[in-house]
């Protein structure tokens, strides 16, 4: 008799572990269901004028393109020939202006191991470029604050050239130069960012992680010397739409330190 009711526990024990076990492989397809839908939304297409568009105070929402405005028009600005495309992770390029000097331009999307990349080759130069130039769609947030992070502890000034883009993540490597100096003719701009985290991560640590992400990009502003409050812009935009600031939107943020025409 014993016998049958320790086999009963062991049966009832061993279905009650099963279920358990069918429960989380449920809910880790749900979440990884939720996280590729999530990541496809960044795909989707959006309803708001293009880049193209003129941008004005209250009219600053446009379509997220990871391009240059078709019209873009660099006025007098420096004569710097660059590519229409953007190469999946940042480019290095030295160029010289009559007026600015010499540039080292980030040209491409921000890629894993890119904050590296630039630390080795500002190691070998030869010779210190006078401002580093960034021209980008964005990428990887968490590469962006540790590229700003470098950009600031070598002392550089951050310039966003005429005709050129700085969208998404790319801001924040803007942030990292000790003076930031915008032309009239460029788009910076920010929309939500997509914080890594594993499809199979319980809803909670997802959660946990984003706001983690999102306070260290604050905490990154501030030791920049920008208001955070810059980041309702972002926080407010979806990912398929970008948040085009102004002049007086980036000036009062100090994002930038100057907007030049």
């Amino acid at each position: 008799m014993q016998r049958l009711v320790d086999k009963g526990r062991a049966l009832t024990l061993g279905t009650w572990l099963k279920s358990i076990l069918v429960m989380q492989v449920v809910i880790a397809g749900l979440l990884i269901a939720v996280d590729i839908s999530t990541r496809w939304s960044f795909d989707a297409g959006s309803d708001e004028p293009s880049l193209d568009a003129p941008v004005s105070p209250g009219d600053q929402v446009r379509r997220y393109e990871p391009t240059r405005p078709g019209d873009a028009d660099p006025g007098s600005g420096p004569d710097i020939d660059l590519p229409d495309d953007f190469p999946p992770r940042l480019r290095f390029t030295l160029r010289t202006d009559p007026d600015l000097g010499d540039l080292l331009v980030l040209h491409g999307e921000i890629a894993d191991g890119d904050a590296g990349r630039l630390d080795a080759y500002l190691s070998g130069l030869e010779a210190r470029p006078d401002e580093v130039a960034i021209d980008s769609p964005g990428g990887l947030v968490a590469e962006a604050l540790q590229i700003g992070t470098l950009i600031r502890e070598q002392e550089f000034a951050t310039r966003i050239l005429p005709g050129t883009i700085c969208l998404s993540s790319c801001p924040y490597v803007l942030a990292g130069g000790v003076d930031r100096r915008v032309a009239a003719t460029g788009v910076v701009g920010l929309h939500q960012h997509y914080y890594e985290a594993p499809g199979y991560m319980p809803v909670f640590l997802a959660v946990e992680n984003i706001q983690r992400g999102q306070g260290r990009t604050m905490r990154y502003l501030i030791d920049m010397g920008v208001d955070p409050g810059v980041m309702i812009h972002s926080l407010a935009t979806p990912p398929n739409d970008i948040y085009v600031l102004v002049e007086e939107e980036l000036l009062e943020s100090r994002l930038a330190t100057e907007v030049s025409d």
